[in-house]
């Protein structure tokens, strides 16, 4: 029997063809609805992982070791709400593959209850499909949080000499596509520390530009920075895999378009990848009109567990003045300052809410300045965003059908145009963000932390942002925030990305000429 250890698992995959469905990939793939079912209460996960009837053999404690099925087992996991955390950290350890027949370990920690688990389970290749036929834990005592389990985190660089990268995206522990704003997309190979520029991309991509702020008096650009060279935004946004990519190969990509006028907007295309090549792309969503001025796209995108795609589009205007009487943000037939929701093909779902005659098509939500992050709660389904304010007024904000989230009648910041009051319609609802920041914060893309590494931060959102440089740990309990923390504040730099990768590792993307992927490790590492 051939030994293949998670560490060259994947090199493996991706040398016979990262994009085919290989026998450890299916075996991952089962292993992974367990771990997940048994995580957050998905019994119909883990029953999709074992073959009918197949037994259980688990240990109680040190003396007690009884067998259950598989169907019985499940059913455990039906007595609390689908997606609540159950405070699990599974990892795949590793696979055995000998022709039909296989065999994996799965170490699972449970910190509060002060024990790791060691499952070895036992598969077959039935009809083409691989199940779980057989499982066997073992415990042993672990230190208990908190005192235990210190989180230290320090930076480890993984790759640099990234053009401003904006967005990752993996396709396994090792192997991911990041988007530099100001350069290519890359399908990266994190331990050959390799990069290869993804071909076929649309050509109408607009580049960020350096602007002599002396020479614009006109409200364009900012007065305070008269003087000063000032780089604005454009170029690649975010790259998303579809959630059946290993069978589709999709990949969708948000950047700045722009026109033969120079004019630019939000654009959303899809197409197949193919090693490095980019094939069979669609435009998906246009957010017309263009115009003129290279800040608050937007271009945050994610899919929700619905499998509906969720796209930010920013509102375009540096400065509140330069709205009509209905600012766009508000402007029901205006794509801009929205939140946009597609099936995968880019058609307009079925239950989308309705906001009557001539409103834009796909509108979920307004009333948006410049979201670029969304994230979903593992515990609860629902998707959180970022939103940019002016001077002050950032915010975090759960998703929901309909709402509008009030920019420019309604802001926890000021304006950036002095004496800017906008007349506001009666009858209008406003959604309040669930937490705003006292100080300006620039959030990016956020993420929920998921890993084993830092067990006191699970299910936390680790925020970054642009201003000064910050990176955020931010504690919530019902979906209030009932603490912030500020990590690396003697070591700052702009960031536009935090992204978990499949085995639980986080990830930051800075914002930077030298733009660097950096891991988030942890000094102590005491529960290892």
């Amino acid at each position: 029997m051939k030994r293949i250890s998670l560490s060259t698992l994947f090199i493996v995959i991706f040398s016979s063809g990262i994009f085919g469905q290989s026998d450890q990939q299916q075996i991952q793939a089962v292993l992974s609805n367990f771990i997940e079912g048994t995580s957050f209460n998905y019994p119909e996960k883990i029953l999709s992982a074992f073959h009918p009837n197949t037994p259980m053999y688990l240990q109680n404690d040190a003396d007690t070791l009884f067998v259950v099925s598989a169907e019985l087992y499940a059913s455990w996991y039906s007595r609390k709400a689908p997606g609540t955390t159950n405070n699990r950290h599974g990892k795949i350890l590793g696979i055995d593959v000998a022709g039909d027949i296989a065999s994996a370990k799965i170490e699972t920690l449970m910190p509060s209850f002060g024990k790791r688990f060691i499952d070895l389970v036992l598969l077959k290749k039935i009809e083409g499909q691989w199940k779980i036929i057989s499982k066997a834990a073992s415990a042993e005592p672990i230190p208990k949080w908190p005192s235990d389990m210190l989180s230290q985190p320090v930076k480890e660089v993984v790759m640099e000499n990234l053009n401003h990268p904006w967005s990752m995206a993996f396709i396994s522990p090792q192997q991911a596509i990041i988007a530099e704003k100001d350069g290519d997309l890359l399908l990266v190979d994190l331990e050959l520390k390799t990069r290869k520029p993804i071909k076929g991309l649309p050509t109408d991509v607009a580049r960020a530009i350096k602007i002599d702020t002396t020479e614009h008096r006109n409200g364009t650009f900012p007065h305070q920075a008269h003087g000063r060279t000032m780089s604005f935004n454009a170029g690649w946004f975010q790259v998303l895999l579809d959630p059946d990519f290993s069978n589709n190969q999709y990949i969708y990509i948000s950047y700045a378009a722009e026109n033969e006028e120079r004019a630019s907007t939000t654009k959303v295309i899809r197409g197949r990848l193919y090693g490095n090549q980019l094939t069979e792309v669609q435009i998906l969503y246009l957010a017309e009109p263009y115009s003129h001025g290279l800040f608050h796209y937007g271009g945050g995108m994610i899919f929700g567990r619905d499998g509906k795609l969720y796209i930010t589009i920013g509102e375009r205007n540096y400065y509140e003045h330069l709205n009509p009487a209905l600012p766009v943000a508000q402007n029901l037939k205006d794509k801009r300052g929205k939140i946009i929701r597609l099936n995968p093909n880019g058609s307009i779902p079925e239950d989308n809410p309705d906001f009557g005659p001539g409103a834009t098509p796909g509108l979920y939500a307004l009333g948006i300045r410049a979201s670029q992050g969304l994230a979903i709660d593992p515990s609860t389904g629902k998707i959180w965003f970022s939103e940019h304010g002016t001077h002050q007024g950032d915010e975090l904000n759960i998703l929901t059908p309909s709402a509008n989230y009030g920019w420019p009648y309604q802001t926890t910041g000021r304006y950036r145009t002095n004496n800017y009051k906008p007349e506001v319609p009666d009858g209008l609802i406003f959604t309040d963000p669930v937490y705003s920041f006292p100080q300006t914060v620039a959030p990016t893309g956020l993420a929920f932390y998921n890993g084993r590494e830092f067990p006191l931060w699970q299910g936390n959102i680790i925020l970054p942002g642009l201003s000064r440089g910050n990176l955020w740990r931010i504690v919530l309990e019902n979906e209030k925030v009932i603490s912030t923390e500020e990590i690396f504040v003697n070591d700052r730099v702009r960031i536009r990305k935090a992204v978990m990768s499949p085995d639980g590792q986080l990830y930051i993307l800075t914002d930077e000429d030298n733009g660097k992927l950096v891991r988030i490790k942890n000094r102590s590492n005491n529960h290892h």
